[in-house]
């Protein structure tokens, strides 16, 4: 067995692990419903919806799906409950690929003449600092330089826990402190990646959502002087999220995405919860592609998304 393939074999047992209380929360539920049932019929439909519903899948989006799967029963005739999960299995994956969810497994970024930008946006306590952190790392064992850029200056925590997980991948960053002009920091980032033929900067930005307004300027502010310094930047705005927050994090998407044109989803923590449909929800609901999931406190617990990946460990044994 090559190391490819033991690569494989350990990512794919840290996925299972980290869906192990969604798959538990969904199929547990699932095979009640079935119970005593023969075939795919109203009552069935009733419950797979509360149960997909239950576990933040998300109303429309669960709507989405049990129309589907009605579609193929009046035109099927007949299906049988054993077939339901197939049936689920393929509709989800149908979801996914339709929101332009990729199957990668590696983490990658462009080939580009000038650093490949990326502005990591999200409320406070979601586990963006930490994502940041372990995208570094990844991004490093891949063979890129990074340099982090410390623009969340709200608060003296945020510029310090950066600066501890800058120290832990051991990477550089650019920090002006708390209090500092997020703009200036950014700019000062960029400038230094272009100076050092940097490939990859990510920038950290303040989590705040009491003002959208001001969210908005401020974002505006720091993408309007990063282009300053490289033309396009930033290539990737990554939103990030925590899948256990349900819900909260389908406002949280809602209030982002509207502040700034967010192109990336990192959903973490997806471990410690039984709400991991939050993934399939979000990603159908605002077309955004999930690109990374959390599922550990490990510093290779970050993965790159892989939609057969997500959806076999959902529904195999």
């Amino acid at each position: 067995m090559g190391i490819f393939s033991i690569f494989s074999r350990e990512k794919k047992e840290s996925l299972d692990q980290g869906l192990a209380k969604t798959k538990e929360n969904v199929f547990s539920k699932l095979s009640k419903a079935i119970i005593g049932k023969s075939k795919v019929d109203a009552e069935v439909l009733d419950n797979l919806e509360e149960i997909l519903i239950s576990s933040d899948v998300g109303v429309e989006t669960t709507l989405r799906i049990i129309e589907r799967i009605e579609n193929r029963v009046s035109k099927d005739k007949y299906l049988g409950t054993t077939e339901l999960n197939g049936i689920l299995r393929e509709e989800i994956a149908s979801l996914l690929s339709e929101n332009n969810n990729a199957d990668s497994i590696e983490f990658t970024i462009p080939k580009m003449d000038s650093p490949y930008v990326i502005m990591v946006v999200g409320v406070n306590g979601v586990g963006k600092t930490t994502t940041i952190g372990k995208l570094a790392y990844q991004l490093k064992k891949a063979g890129k330089t990074v340099l982090l850029g410390a623009s969340d200056t709200f608060r003296a925590a945020a510029v310090d826990q950066l600066t501890i997980w800058a120290s832990r991948v051991d990477v550089p960053i650019v920090s002006q402190g708390m209090g500092a002009d997020p703009a200036s920091v950014a700019f000062d980032t960029l400038t230094s990646a272009v100076a050092k033929n940097t490939d990859v900067v990510i920038i950290d930005t303040a989590g705040r959502l009491h003002n959208k307004i001001n969210l908005m300027n401020e974002l505006s502010k720091i993408k309007k002087v990063m282009s300053k310094v490289v033309p396009d930047a930033p290539h990737e705005i990554l939103l990030v999220l925590d899948g256990s927050t349900g819900q909260n994090a389908f406002e949280q998407a809602k209030q982002f995405t509207m502040a700034t044109e967010v192109n990336a989803l990192a959903i973490t923590k997806l471990d410690g919860t039984a709400k991991g449909g939050v993934v399939i929800g979000i990603s159908d609901q605002f077309k955004i592609p999930v690109k990374y999931i959390g599922i550990g406190e490990g510093i290779e617990d970050l993965q790159v998304f892989n939609k057969t990946e997500f959806v076999d460990s959902l529904f195999n044994s």
